[in-house]
Formats: C-alpha cells, structure tokens, sequence
C-alpha cells in the first residue's frame, strides 16, 4: 500500500517537473536577450540636395511607371505602339513586359521616367491629363529588372515587325473578324474624346459591339470588293469607329424639301434643311440620300448579305437599323473607286471632300490608318498561327528575324499558342 503511494507521488512529481521545465523553455525563448537588427526600408523615397536643388528618389537604378496592363497580347502591343508614338513621350523609355498569373500571360506596359519625383510626377500627371495615359503606377527597378523589361520589350519589336507577307484577302473570315475586333477597341479607346472627358463623350465599344462591327466590316468589303485597309482608315478617321452625329450646324439649300428632311428655313422657293452626319461613317443626310438612290439602282445579289445590313426599299431618315450605314458607306465607297477608276487615293479624298474636290489630306490620314490596320492583322493572324511573343520568350529565344519559330519547331518546351493566349 505504502509503496504504492510513493509510486503515485514519484509519477506526480516528475510531470511537474516536466511542466516547470516546459514553462521554463518557453519563457526563455520568449525573454531571452537577442540583437536588434534594424533594416532600411529600400522602397522608401530618399531627400537629398544637389546644388540646392531638392531630390526626392527611390534608392534604386530606375524608376518605371505602369499604366497598363493587358490579358491579349495583340492588344497590349498596340497600346505599347500607341504610346510610343506619342509626342510627348520618348519612343525608347515605353516597355513591355509579360508575366505568368495563375498560369496565364499577362502584359503590362511601363514608361521609365526620371528617378527625381519631383520631376516624374508632374510630368506623370500632365501625360494623364491629357489622356495620353489612363493613369500611372510607379515601381522602383533594379539594373536586373531593367534589362529584363528592355530584352522583352525587344522581342515583341521584333516578332511584331518582322516582314509578313500576308494578304488580308486571304485569310478566314472569322480570324479577321477576331483580329478587327481588337483594332476598333483599341481605336475607340484611345480616341481623344475619350481619354480626356471631352463632351459629349462618346461611348467606346465593348467586346460584343467591336465584334458585331467588324462582322458587318468585313462582309460588307467582301461584298463590294473593297480594300478592307482603305475603308478600316475611312471609318477611323471620321469618328473612330464610334456612333455620334457630327456637323451638327451643317445645313444645305434645297429646291424643295423631302420626306424626312428637317427644314430650317424657307426663302424664295427653297428650303435650307439640316445635313448633320450619322453614325460611326459620318455619312450626312443629303449623301445618304445619294447612296440610297444607289442601292436602290444597283444589281448586285443582296441575299448574300445579312438581313440586318439590307437597306429597306424606302429610306427612313431615322435610321431604325444603325447596321446598315455600314452597308451604305461601303456602296458609296464602290461607286467612288469607280468613278475615279480604282484609284484608291482619289475615292478616299472624294468621300470626305465630295467627287469635285477630293481631300487628298483626309486621304494622307486615312492611307496612316489604312497601313497602321493592314500591318496588325497581317501579324496577328501570321502569329495565331505560329507563336506568339510570350511563347518564343519562354523557348528561349532572345531575338527573332523573319516569320516566328513553327510551333513544331518549339513542341514539348511549352504550352500551345490557343493555351497561352486570352480573349
């Protein structure tokens, strides 16, 4: 019995013991004295004075700003294009880098600017102001971080202005339309009105809009034989591929008024009606009257046509169906190409200038565009059906001449061009 009992106690003692020791550990760890290791923080700006000039820097080689960032490749090039042309901005500071996020490629674009913020955010800001940026994200940069931004950036400069010798006739329907799409957003977009709030702001189009657009674009140059190059410029110039009414204080002497015509005043047997412009083509009452006259004469089988882009038989001013001043931009564009015997240049000024005196202006800007468009969507369609920038910097390929690498020059190394690219 007895020894039982001091077994009892000699248990009962030894995890007390234990405990005590226990505590006694963690109260050690916890007190125990160590060296206070202070570090500065780098991503902290610095104040010097250089000559009684006040400096304010990130202590790093370089500063970048974000002020975009993209999921589609061909869309962030353009942007990266767009800005580089700009000219408030030095063509060599824009980069464009691209990243893995959860297993898909993202692009952003930076604008290196001076270390000094007091001299990188005003000028920062005035880049925002005026539209030319959205908005802005500074990052100091390392000497390494640099130079990885600079050689990406070269690779896209590479693969996206390497000769291609696509014809734009000869690709699917359905690639142009995927690839246009993308170029009307980016139009609508980076439209100045847009960019800087100017009312009345005009409302960008979205992807299903952009889509529908190109949709109509494509078949209604197929229709007529158009240059699909030409006719993008003429839509682009006029309102950016955008529906707002232009001209609105534009008005023309008739001999007598029509049906539909907003008469603003009369005089000696004549009227004076309004001839504002309508929609993205900027086609104005008076010329779509001419074009409707034009479609109502020509012979052309226009059951090949959507429904949607088939004029009605008698002209409704209001215009209940948007979608079809496509289709009369692109009839009158016809009938100008004829009338001047395909020369392209004379038909372009003539569309915005009239037949007599052709803008041979308006047509330098549109020839701008036309060679801007043809370029994109020869390369992104040359490059959906190779492989993309992302794709050759992942094979390790550091500069590209001539066409991209085959995807079956690169099979195994990574995933295929549709898995790495996003809509």
């Amino acid at each position: 019995m007895l020894a039982r009992r001091t077994r009892r106690y000699a248990i009962l003692l030894a995890l007390c013991l234990m405990l005590a020791a226990g505590v006694a550990a963690v109260m050690g760890y916890r007190t125990w004295p160590r060296p206070l290791v202070f570090h500065r923080a780098r991503c902290l700006p610095q104040v010097t004075f250089n000559h009684d000039r006040m400096v304010v820097a990130f202590p790093a080689p370089e500063l970048a700003a974000q002020v975009g960032e993209f999921r589609d490749e061909s869309l962030a090039y353009l942007y990266f294009d767009h800005l580089r042309t700009r000219p408030q901005v030095d063509s060599y500071k824009v980069l464009l880098s691209v990243t893995a996020r959860a297993g898909r490629p993202v692009y952003r674009l930076w604008l290196t600017v001076n270390r000094n913020l007091l001299e990188a955010v005003p000028y920062l800001a005035g880049l925002e102001s005026r539209g030319t940026i959205a908005g802005y994200q500074l990052q100091p940069l390392s000497d390494a971080q640099y130079e990885a931004r600079r050689r990406q950036t070269s690779l896209f400069l590479s693969v996206y202005t390497c000769p291609v010798n696509w014809n734009l006739k000869d690709l699917s329907g359905a690639q142009l339309v995927r690839s246009l799409a993308r170029f009307l957003m980016f139009k609508s977009e980076t439209d100045a009105r847009v960019r800087r709030r100017i009312p009345p702001v005009p409302a960008e189009l979205n992807l299903r809009q952009a889509t529908r657009l190109a949709s109509d674009i494509v078949r209604v140059a197929r229709f007529y034989h158009l240059p699909l190059a030409a006719f993008l410029g003429i839509g682009a110039m006029e309102n950016n591929y955008m529906s707002v009414r232009g001209d609105l204080d534009h008005a023309v002497w008739k001999r007598r008024a029509q049906k539909g015509d907003i008469i603003l005043k009369r005089r000696r047997g004549r009227v004076l009606v309004s001839d504002y412009a309508l929609g993205i083509w900027q086609i104005t009452r008076e010329t779509l009257r001419y074009a409707h006259q034009l479609y109502l004469e020509d012979r052309s089988d226009y059951s090949l046509l959507p429904t949607a882009l088939c004029p009605a038989r008698e002209l409704d001013m209001n215009i209940p169906n948007p979608r079809v001043l496509t289709t009369y931009a692109g009839l009158l564009f016809r009938h100008l190409l004829d009338h001047f015997g395909g020369n392209v240049q004379l038909a372009v000024g003539a569309y915005n200038g009239g037949a007599a005196r052709p803008n041979l202006r308006y047509a330098k800007g549109v020839e701008q565009v036309a060679v801007c468009a043809r370029s994109f969507l020869a390369h992104d369609a040359a490059l959906a059906q190779t492989v993309g920038a992302l794709e050759l910097a992942r094979a390790g390929v550091p500069q590209v001449s001539g066409m991209p690498v085959t995807p079956a020059k690169l099979e195994g190394r990574h995933p295929s061009p549709s898995q790495l690219r996003s809509d």
